[in-house]
Order: C-alpha cells, then sequence, then structure tokens
C-alpha cells in the first residue's frame, strides 16, 4: 500500500471523526473551566493540579488495564521532553495567564486559527500537499468558527489595550498546541498514542511542578477555599480535558493526519454556544447557526479531497 492509499479518507474513519469531534468538544468546555479557576488559583498552580490529576487518571488507567509503561530510547525521551515542553508546560502557562487577561470567549477565538498554523506548518515543514479544496475547508473553519464567537459576543472585536497581553499568550497557545500535534508522528507509531501521551504529560507535569516550586506558587491551603463547582473545573481539566482528550487526540493523527484533525478543533466554539443554548438558556442566533454551517462544510472539504485522490490511485 502507497502512502496516498494509507491516508485517504474510507467509511473506517467514521469513528475517527466522531472521536475528534467528541475532544474538541471536550476541549470547548476547558476554556470556561479555566476562567473558573483563573480567579482562585494561581496560573501556574493551576496548571500543575490539572497535570498532577492527568498523570494519576493516565498512570490508574495503565495499572489497572495491566499495561506497563513503555521505557523510551534516549532519543524518544528527548522528543518526549520536548512535547512536554511545548504541549504541556508552554501551552498551560499561555493558558492560565492568557486568561487572567481576556474572557474564554476571546481565547476561543484566537484557539480557531489552529487549523490554519497547523496546516501550514505541515506543508511547510513535511511538505504535506494543500489542495484548493483543503484551503477553503481550513479557511470556512475558520471563519465559521469566527462568526459563531463574534455573534455571541461582537465585543469581542473591540478589545482594551490591555488585552493584547492576553492575546499575545493565547496565541502561544496556537503555537505550543501545533509542535505538540505535528511532532509527535514518529512517537504515535512507536510508542502508540497511549505511551506518548501519557509520558509527554508526566513529563511536562514534572516541569511545571518544578517551576511552581521556583516561583513559590506551591499553595496548597488554597485548594481549601476551593468550592465544588471550582473542583469539578479542575477535574474537569485535568481527567477529561487532558487525560482522556489527549490520547483520543493523538489517535485522530495517527490515523488522519495532524491537517485534517486539526480542523475539529473550529467545533470548540459552536459546542459553548450549543451548550449556552441547552443548558443555561443563551440565545442561539441564525448568524451562529451560518456559522455552525460554515464549520462543518470546512471539515467535510478538508476531508472529502483525499476521498477522490483514492479513486485515481486504484
Amino acid at each position: 500500500m502507497n502512502a496516498l492509499e494509507q491516508t485517504v479518507s474510507t467509511p473506517s474513519d467514521l469513528p475517527v471523526y466522531f472521536k475528534l469531534a467528541m475532544v474538541t468538544m471536550i476541549w470547548g468546555g476547558t476554556f470556561v473551566a479555566g476562567r473558573i479557576l483563573s480567579d482562585a488559583l494561581a496560573p501556574l498552580f493551576a496548571a500543575s493540579l490539572r497535570f498532577l490529576l492527568a498523570s494519576l487518571a493516565l498512570l490508574s488507567f495503565l495499572a489497572l488495564a495491566r499495561i506497563p509503561l513503555a521505557r523510551p530510547s534516549f532519543k524518544q525521551g528527548l522528543q518526549l521532553a520536548a512535547l512536554g515542553f511545548f504541549g504541556i508546560f508552554f501551552y498551560n502557562l499561555c493558558f492560565f495567564y492568557g486568561l487572567q487577561s481576556i474572557s474564554a470567549s476571546r481565547a476561543s477565538l484566537i484557539v480557531a486559527l489552529n487549523p490554519a498554523v497547523i496546516g501550514l506548518a505541515s506543508w511547510g515543514l513535511f511538505k504535506e500537499r494543500l489542495g484548493a479544496l483543503k484551503v477553503a475547508g481550513i479557511v470556512l473553519c475558520i471563519g465559521g468558527a469566527g462568526l459563531v464567537i463574534v455573534s455571541r459576543d461582537p465585543a469581542l472585536l473591540q478589545g482594551a489595550t490591555q488585552s493584547w497581553l492576553g492575546d499575545g499568550l493565547i496565541f502561544g497557545c496556537v503555537l505550543g498546541w501545533g509542535i505538540y500535534s505535528l511532532f509527535s508522528r514518529d512517537l504515535n507509531e512507536r510508542l502508540g498514542p497511549l505511551q506518548t501521551v501519557t509520558w509527554s504529560i508526566l513529563l511536562g507535569t514534572l516541569m511545571l511542578w518544578l517551576a511552581c516550586a521556583i516561583g513559590g506558587e506551591v499553595r496548597l491551603d488554597t485548594l481549601r477555599a476551593l468550592d465544588l463547582k471550582q473542583w469539578l473545573s479542575l477535574l474537569y481539566l485535568g481527567v477529561l480535558g487532558s487525560a482522556l482528550a489527549y490520547i483520543a487526540w493523538y489517535d485522530g493523527i495517527r490515523r488522519i493526519g495532524a491537517t485534517r484533525s486539526g480542523v475539529f478543533i473550529a467545533l470548540n466554539p459552536l459546542t459553548a454556544v450549543l451548550l449556552g443554548a441547552l443548558l443555561l438558556d443563551e440565545r442561539f442566533t441564525a448568524m451562529m447557526s451560518l456559522g455552525g454551517g460554515l464549520i462543518l462544510g470546512g471539515i467535510f472539504l478538508c476531508n472529502k479531497p483525499l476521498a477522490r485522490s483514492r479513486k485515481k490511485a486504484i
């Protein structure tokens, strides 16, 4: 089987699409959960607790499933450390510090740039072919996500001067996540998504706690002041938004590639407004519906061309 046939869209990809959609919907809630915690915990301490919980969840799963933790080679260890730094340590510093300056909605608007960053980096670094329809799909996803978010809160485009620091930090999340997504390919194939995610999270968690200790931000007394909503937010971030979601994300990248997986991130803001309409009685406008349609159309276009390529290769 040649490389083209390995990356085509097939009916067997449908479970992958469903899994990626669920993952990005979970991530849609992490901005809200992070915002809830931003006033209660120091950013570095909140990130450290989040990934301590994620580490415990992953190690518990490996123990219950009787799966031994892999022993990576020295080279693989360096690669895993790099993933831990950019995808866990750097990403979460930007995430929690950024959410102290800007709203969760504004942050999700910036994160909607992820598909473009991943697609362009895949093209520039790994020579991944970006056809016209795939580019159109990425543009539709970004435009649809922006329309959904801005329709919800038009004031987002009129940010105050002090919000630009928060904007820059959240864009740091985009860069960190792009590196975490793109430079895992070799490890994903050799170690598998579960081992790759577990090791990267363990190493990233160690970096977070070291930085937290050096910065004097380990304050266990603040945990006693957390209310139920804040504890649930922390558990959501650690177990669902990190441990489980990261494994599913890496599995999706291994199966259909980083660019085709990346466009699903555009579902994050759509999920947020849908949950707001269903659970909080928030309004759901026609413009939001249009934005949702653009997102779904963009995801379809970004994945559809490869199915046509398959017919030509046969």
